[in-house]
């Protein structure tokens, strides 16, 4: 059994080495060989390039690496094929997989393409050309697989690997000792995203509100943890002349374990938040063109833009964008978190249902999933 794969982001190399491992289980002799990073490595892939080649974000970085990504996609797709492997798996990256799925499937290679992107938020079309490229999408959301069989794809919920890795429930007071933090203290984690544009947009207004939560919450303490060093010197930067603000190195799941209230950029975080069953307000700014583009085209096709929102149906956790982020309303929506215990209480049983819903043990789903696929037609 061959088995090519190809991650290109540090969270995708995780996936990738859980899958590794649980395939190994079901195929024992497997090689397995294509793109990837240290973890999938560690697994025992034979890495023909790594992962980090791929890891471009932001159009402008996307343009200026093109010609050498491109480079590296026909030559990765044509060893690819000459390795004849019994399937392709594409992990996350889509604007780098879905091709290469494509170009392989066309050729008599099947695929398969792990982690669904967001059909359900982003025009839905999208499914049927997904289709074109793989013989099976792997998806994280239960809400995923009907899109997909509307368009006659081939999906399944193999749940997400998030929600297998954070306990049911978070040990709040462990995280606070070992980050150093008082027991019996307010803490509210401060995460404005992880990329260097999106911590630019979005610190100012969230410190600004946190400052002001520091006069109404004695004794407040407020944790940002940065994803890098990149991240920590803009923090830093606009930070300075903050001392209320503590910049962690990581740390961002523990820091949220560890807090009572979550203030975030939208994004893979909010998910974080919920599972950890910490209240959140979500505050989010896009450039004001993307805005009016994705406004002008009706391209936004979910009622909410946070997961928890997305997964219970209904607004649990307030979302506050563009015009509607301002430190007056994030300010307002954090103080009721911390001052009303009875909502905070009423939200935890929700965010425990989402959590056992997408609890799947998704790796050993995704390996199943393959594993049918490569069974033997009749």
């Amino acid at each position: 059994m061959r088995i090519a794969l190809c991650a290109g982001e540090t969270s995708g190399d995780q996936l990738g080495a859980d899958l590794i491992a649980e395939l190994r289980r079901r195929f024992p002799d497997a090689e397995f060989a294509g793109i990837g990073g240290d973890g999938m490595r560690a697994a025992g892939l034979d890495a023909w390039f790594d992962a980090s080649e791929l890891a471009v974000m932001g159009l402008a970085e996307v343009l200026t690496h093109l010609p050498r990504l491109l480079r590296l996609r026909r030559a990765f797709r044509q060893r690819v094929l000459d390795w004849k492997p019994d399937v392709f798996i594409g992990i996350d990256a889509p604007d780098f997989n879905l091709g290469v799925e494509r170009w392989l499937r066309q050729r008599g290679v099947r695929t398969v393409h792990d982690v669904s992107p967001s059909i359900w938020a982003w025009r839905e079309s999208r499914a049927a050309k997904i289709g074109a490229s793989a013989d099976r999408v792997l998806c994280l959301f239960p809400m995923e697989p009907p899109i997909y069989a509307r368009h006659g794809v081939e999906a399944s919920f193999i749940g997400h690997p998030m929600a297998d890795a954070i306990a049911l429930q978070p040990d709040r007071q462990a995280a606070r000792i070992v980050l150093g933090e008082p027991v019996g203290a307010p803490i509210l984690a401060l995460l404005p995203g992880s990329r260097l544009s999106e911590i630019e947009r979005m610190l100012p207004v969230f410190a600004q509100a946190a400052s002001r939560l520091g006069r109404d919450i004695a004794g407040l303490r407020v944790l940002v943890p940065a994803a890098n060093a990149h991240c920590r010197a803009v923090i830093e930067r606009i930070a300075a002349g903050n001392p209320a603000l503590r910049i962690l190195d990581g740390n961002a799941q523990r820091a949220m374990i560890a807090s009572d209230v979550v203030l975030l950029a939208s994004g893979t975080a909010a998910l974080e938040a919920m599972l950890c069953k910490r209240p959140m307000v979500v505050g989010h700014r896009i450039a004001p063109m993307t805005y009016r583009i994705v406004n002008l085209f009706g391209l936004l096709k979910s009622q909410f833009v946070s997961l928890p929102n997305v997964l219970a149906g209904e607004a649990l956790v307030p979302e506050l964008l563009q015009d509607a982020c301002t430190a007056d309303n994030l300010h307002g929506a954090l103080l009721h978190w911390f001052r009303d215990a009875d909502a905070v209480a009423a939200l935890q049983p929700r965010f425990l249902a989402i959590h056992e819903t997408l609890r799947r043990d998704a790796s050993a789903r995704a390996a199943d999933a393959i594993a049918q696929l490569l069974q033997p037609t009749a």
